[in-house]
């Protein structure tokens, strides 16, 4: 046993460490947003300087989520493997390069290629940012840092139409795509500067032990044993994780409808203004900044007194995606602008909360070992979903409207929400049972 009771407080140099893990995250998932924010909010204006059609826009709109959905499998491996500060420190590189990259684009191919490489270069961040939190917290303490660095995609969001239509109308499309990617640029340098995984921080024994305890990390004084590739493949034999998957596709793919074709949505069918729909689109995405961040904390009180961690962050999950659905199906049907960007807005505030809990859901359903591989596996099922969204929801729209898109959206995640509910149910064992000489609590 550890001297050092879970209870007490914090040791004071690994606090210090998790505020900088976590203002790091949140700096780096901001800008994260802004640059896949700048597409939707420069949409109207590329549309028309590039003579596109609503159903070529979900292509260019959807081209990041393919190549970052995909990137999943093996990035979350990766990260388990060699650990996320080498990881997201090249990330940052490769999707800053790209979306200055974007900004020069002369044609729909060459844009298309650029988002490509953006979904490459973007794929370790939140798969990194969850073995972070695992790695300086506590099993029943993850949910406040996980809402915290997943608060960043919503306020990313929420900045991107804010700051970006300013950029767009005053200068032209192309310096938004350009100047966020020498942001990326230095919050790359920030990162490797400022951040290091704990296996390679001095620590006195007292503090070494702390980590351990909670099995924040395999080993605090020593690399983690790898991760083999049997070992990863091993998760897609678990209910547990094919629930996760199936499940995140359904919340996915309903906010990505909202963050690809919010502000087109509002230009096009509800006919407002560029300047006016960039406050308009904000004003959901600063909720589901909120939405997040409380629902971190609430699930963390909710686990603190639950029995089962994984029972209580999967039900969180849940009770939010029903949420979302009961309110995306008034926003696609009332005429009032106003009632509709309600209803917008709390199901973005939920889409967030979702979101929050199911990355926390991850630290608590894999062993310390594949943390960052059972939560990419599950973000590779978001945006499989994040990857149609864009694409239906433009086909959709253009033979017919965008109110059965929005249905269709709600549908769907209806669906994922029941897998969610029926498919995960217990904890992902470190090893099989008649191999395993300690049993994770159920």
């Amino acid at each position: 046993m550890s001297d050092i009771p879970a209870s007490q407080t914090t040791p004071p140099r690994i606090r210090r460490a998790q505020t900088v893990a976590l203002a790091l995250l949140m700096v780096s998932g901001i800008v994260n947003y802004l640059d896949r924010g700048t597409l939707a909010v420069a949409n109207p204006l590329i549309r028309a300087d590039m003579g596109l059609s609503l159903g070529e826009m979900g292509l260019l709109l959807s081209a990041f989520s393919w190549s970052y959905a995909l990137c999943q499998l093996p990035v979350g491996g990766l990260v388990d493997r060699i650990g996320p500060r080498r990881l997201l420190g090249a990330g940052l590189i490769i999707w800053s390069l790209a979306q200055a990259a974007g900004g020069m684009a002369s044609s729909f191919g060459y844009f298309i290629v650029a988002r490509i490489v953006l979904g490459i270069g973007e794929a370790p961040q939140f798969p990194s940012a969850a073995r972070v939190v695992s790695n300086w917290f506590p099993l029943r303490s993850r949910g406040t840092p996980t809402g915290i660095f997943n608060a960043a995609s919503p306020l990313g969001t929420a900045l991107a139409p804010l700051c970006l239509s300013i950029l767009v109308v005053s200068f032209h499309w192309r310096w938004a795509f350009i100047a966020t990617g020498a942001l990326g640029l230095m919050v790359a340098l920030v990162w490797f500067v400022l951040y290091r995984d704990p296996d390679k921080s001095q620590m006195s024994e007292a503090e070494r032990r702390y980590l351990d305890e909670d099995e924040a990390m395999q080993s605090a004084g020593q690399p983690s044993r790898k991760l083999t590739f049997a070992e990863w493949r091993k998760l897609f034999s678990y209910g547990t994780t094919w629930g996760m998957l199936i499940g995140f596709f359904g919340s996915v793919y309903l906010n990505w409808v909202y963050l690809t074709w919010l502000p087109g949505y509002l230009s096009i069918e509800r006919h407002m203004s560029l300047m006016r729909t960039g406050f308009a689109a904000s004003v959901p995405f600063l909720c589901g900044f909120v939405g997040s961040l409380l629902a971190g904390w609430f699930s963390d009180l909710i686990t603190r007194r639950s029995r089962a961690p994984v029972a209580s962050r999967r039900n969180a999950v849940v009770v939010a995606m029903l949420g979302m659905v009961a309110f995306t199906i008034p926003a696609a049907l009332v005429e009032s602008n106003t009632i509709a960007l309600a209803c917008i807005s709390v199901v973005i505030f939920l889409s967030n909360a979702a979101s929050a809990c199911s990355w926390a859901l991850a630290t608590a359903a894999a062993p310390p070992g594949r943390i960052a591989s059972l939560g990419a596996i599950q973000n590779f099922g978001g945006f499989l979903g994040g990857a149609l969204a864009p694409v239906m929801t433009g086909y959709i729209a253009q033979a017919s409207s965008f109110v059965p898109a929005l249905l269709t959206a709600a549908g769907i995640a209806f669906v994922g929400a029941m897998a969610y509910l029926l498919l995960v149910r217990k904890p992902i064992p470190e090893h099989e049972p008649a191999m395993a000489t300690a049993h994770m609590p159920a």
